[in-house]
Parts: structure tokens; C-alpha cells; sequence
């Protein structure tokens, strides 16, 4: 009589193996797929122009970037705001070195911040400034790539004030096709991914 051979689990064992692994390929393949759309949808975002808001109590120029402080002195002039916080300046800049002439009750109206050399300490220095002038009604500046993130940052930090988005279009995006554009986009996207789960504690400034 002959010995009974043991059942075969090889094959079982193979066809779990095969679905793991199409399973893990089809959800890389539709994580990609969403980053690939969000990413899409970061970028065009990126390079809205900036449209009109109201008159809000306050500004706040996230520096990091050309024409971030510039466009902020304009709406100041235009009586935008009331008043204007440039948020990340070099402890090594002077007022009379970042401002140009400008009338004295205009200067007045401007606050220099030093503190801030990450997104998140803008928003820690914006909130500061916020509390001590009495602001319910923001203006935010700052580029069109990092607009997204600076908006999440600051919200979390000021749940009772109304922002409102003032994106500058500086010329790092005035061709986004080129490689370079390209590459510092995806930067700002994975930063803001990172920021949206709460993972950015990187103090290198914007």
C-alpha cells in the first residue's frame, strides 16, 4: 500500500503571494495617480494671479521671495490695510535698508519682524503681531507656490482671523515649463503635503 503524500500548499501559498503584490502594485499605481492630479492642481493654483479682496485690518509680507515686500507697500499705500507686518526679515536689515522712502505716518504703520525663519514661525510671529494690534482680518502676501502652505500654517494659528490670499507671481514661475520651475514646484508641493500632516519642522527658511 503505498504512503499518502502531504497535501501540496506551494501553489495556495504562490496565489497569495501574486495578489499581495498586483494589490500593492494597483494602490502604488492610484497613489501616484492622486499625486499626480494634486500635484497638477498645486501647480496651476500656483499661478493664479491675485485678485481683489477687501479691506482687511492687517498685512502680513512673508519674506523669502521677490516682490513680496514690494507688493505689500503698494496695498499699504492704497489703504488696503491699517497696517503691515513684513514677517521673516534678516536681523541684519535695517528699517531705513528695507523701506524705501516712504512718509513717516506711512512707516509708522509698519512693523519689522525678525524672528521668523520657517513657515511656521511666520505664522508664530504673524500671531503674535495679531494678538498685540488687534487684528481679525488679514492680508496675506506672499509667492503663488507658497501661498497654500503659508494659508494652512497661519490658519492653524489664527482660527479667529479671516485671511485672505494675496499670491505675487515672482519670475521663478514666469516660464513653469522649464526644469527649474518644475523642480521648485514639486519642492513646494511635497512641503505642503508634509504641512498638511503635520510632519514640517524643517526651520530652513522659505
Amino acid at each position: 500500500m503505498k504512503a499518502s503524500t502531504p497535501p501540496q500548499r506551494t501553489a495556495p501559498r504562490r496565489s497569495r503571494l501574486n495578489r499581495m503584490l498586483c494589490g500593492g502594485v494597483r494602490l502604488g499605481l492610484l497613489v501616484l495617480l492622486c499625486m499626480g492630479v494634486t500635484f497638477g492642481w498645486f501647480a496651476y493654483d500656483a499661478l493664479q494671479p491675485a485678485h481683489s479682496v477687501p479691506h482687511t485690518d492687517g498685512i502680513v509680507a512673508l519674506t523669502g521671495g521677490q516682490g513680496r515686500i514690494d507688493m505689500s507697500l503698494r496695498l499699504l499705500r492704497q489703504n488696503q490695510a491699517e497696517k503691515l507686518l513684513i514677517s521673516g526679515v534678516d536681523p541684519q536689515t535695517g528699517r531705513d535698508d528695507l523701506l524705501p522712502p516712504m512718509p513717516a505716518p506711512l512707516k509708522e504703520r509698519i512693523t519689522l519682524g525678525y524672528q521668523a525663519r520657517s513657515t511656521i514661525e511666520n505664522a508664530a510671529e504673524t500671531a503674535a503681531w495679531v494678538a498685540d494690534n488687534h487684528i481679525y482680518t488679514l492680508t496675506v502676501v506672499t509667492a503663488g507656490y507658497h501661498m497654500r502652505r503659508a494659508m494652512l500654517e497661519l490658519g492653524r494659528t489664527l482660527p479667529g482671523v479671516t485671511l485672505y490670499a494675496y499670491p505675487v507671481k515672482p519670475p521663478a514661475l514666469e516660464h513653469p515649463l522649464k526644469s527649474n520651475t518644475l523642480r521648485l514646484l514639486l519642492t513646494e508641493y511635497l512641503k505642503w503635503l508634509g504641512a498638511l500632516a503635520g510632519m514640517v519642522h524643517n526651520p530652513s527658511r522659505v
